[in-house]
């Protein structure tokens, strides 16, 4: 088995390192399990050191060097290089949870039907702090459309045929190309797993496009046509009902969430 990360950097020097070191020292511990690691990070013009860096770790990665047209075009560019069998994408200012990528080698070996790896992981603040811990919950195409699930992108695992298989990233959506890959995923019947496992962490900080807020307008234009693409027409009113009922659901099918609801921590 082979593990391919992609990691897309552009001017986040700062972090950098620490997502690149988080990704490399599990090197030891996959080898001892047989499982091979790829890493490729893609850079399309950062002019803060990053490259510099990047080329510093020498053949430990992939590199890809050029210009792309936005996110989503720089993690196809780089998951063309993949040669794994399972795939993950680390944004260069996030970071992964040690063993996480021996826990997901696991998973993978033991369930051979399995398409997609859901676990929980954290958010931390710009100095890795934690925040709050994320906790997954069952993907579907229409709980995702009705913001009736959660997930932290960075602990999310997939076959490469899968994701090869739905044609990758849609190149067009600049906020949540994340989210809009797995709900095809599930759209073309592949077969989700949510482990109750932390993996990644998510940072948050104001140069970030979650901490900024900068394309929250972006993000509703996407979220719009998504909810069309699946439901097959425009949001009504009557969606408020849905989005509530669906999310009570979860709530309840979940007991962790449920408890977590109860005393105030989610």
């Amino acid at each position: 088995m082979k593990i391919s990360i992609v990691t897309i950097s552009f001017n986040q020097c700062r972090y950098l390192k620490q997502c690149m070191d988080s990704v490399l020292d599990q090197r030891t511990m996959l080898s001892e399990k047989g499982v091979e690691l790829e890493y490729i990070v893609v850079d399309p013009g950062s002019t803060d050191g990053s490259r510099e860096l990047i080329e510093s770790y020498g053949h430990a990665v992939v590199k890809v060097f050029e210009k792309d047209a936005g996110p989503s075009n720089g993690l196809n560019n780089g998951f063309s290089k993949a040669t794994g069998d399972i795939g993950c994408f680390l944004n260069s200012d996030d970071v992964f949870l040690p063993g996480c990528l021996s826990y997901v080698a696991e998973e993978f070996k033991n369930n051979s039907d399995l398409d997609v790896l859901m676990g929980d992981g954290y958010f931390i603040d710009e100095v890795g702090n934690k925040i709050k811990r994320v906790y997954a919950t069952e993907f579907s195409a229409r709980n995702y459309v009705y913001g009736a699930i959660s997930f932290i992108q960075q602990s999310v695992f997939f076959k490469l045929d899968s994701f090869h298989n739905v044609g990758g990233f849609n190149e067009q959506n600049f906020t949540c190309w994340d989210g809009e890959l797995f709900l095809d995923m599930a759209v073309a019947g592949c077969k989700f797993k949510v482990v109750r496992q932390s993996l990644g962490l998510f940072r948050l900080h104001d140069e970030g496009i979650t901490g900024s807020g900068r394309l929250t307008e972006k993000y509703l234009l996407d979220s719009r046509r998504i909810f069309e693409k699946v439901v097959g027409r425009r949001v009504n009113s009557f969606d408020v009902f849905i989005r509530f009922y669906l999310k009570g659901r979860r709530l309840l099918r979940n007991p962790v969430l449920f408890n977590k609801f109860l005393s105030g921590d989610l």
